[in-house]
């Protein structure tokens, strides 16, 4: 970590409600807070376009399909905090303990459907050339059932990942240990 992280004790009103919140529902702080922090406008910014693009009931796009968007795209970027932090929700999500690791490693061989095969393949065109993209992209894309909102927002994601990924290097933020175990071992159902 080369950036210390925030006390949540010395934060801004608002910003540790928001922290606390997370905290509450997950059992801990997730690291991407506290080291965000540490910058109250920019924490305020980064997670209002979180929330609109990841936490969004509108669209084609389920959570679980947003949180592979993630993974898959962090892998490319070697960002061990998103792939990991964001690889346990999704295996909550998709509640497929493997489907993470496949993604991340290899999303072409994973255990997904040509849906989100063809929404990783747009996704990674964003994420490594997006200058080559075309209406044979977007055309891939609806015959899938994706409209146009749903492709801006599969690079919506992809880019604000793109930052999310950078800033964790630059800050050298590690994934909590919780992370790790989430999601692995599937919940018996009641």
């Amino acid at each position: 970590m080369r950036y210390p992280y925030a006390d949540i004790d010395d934060v801004e009103d608002d910003i540790r409600e928001t922290i606390l919140a997370v905290s509450e529902k997950s059992g801990f702080v997730p690291n991407v807070f506290l080291s965000l922090a540490r910058r109250p406008a920019e924490f305020r910014a980064f997670f209002a376009y979180y929330d609109a693009l990841m936490e969004k009931e509108t669209g084609n796009l389920t959570k679980g399909d947003r949180e592979m968007i993630v993974t898959a795209t962090s892998a490319v970027n070697n960002c061990l905090y998103c792939v990991v932090a964001h690889g346990a929700v999704l295996r909550i999500m998709e509640k497929k303990p493997l489907v993470a690791d496949q993604v991340a490693v290899n999303y072409r061989q994973a255990d997904i459907t040509d849906r989100q095969m063809a929404m990783l393949d747009f996704a990674m065109t964003v994420c490594t050339e997006p200058w080559t993209l075309s209406d044979a992209d977007f055309a891939a894309l609806a015959e899938h059932g994706f409209d146009d909102e749903d492709a801006w927002d599969i690079g919506a994601i992809t880019g604000f990942f793109g930052l999310s990924n950078r800033m964790a290097h630059v800050g050298g933020m590690m994934p909590n240990p919780e992370f790790y175990l989430m999601g692995r071992v599937p919940r018996e159902r009641k």
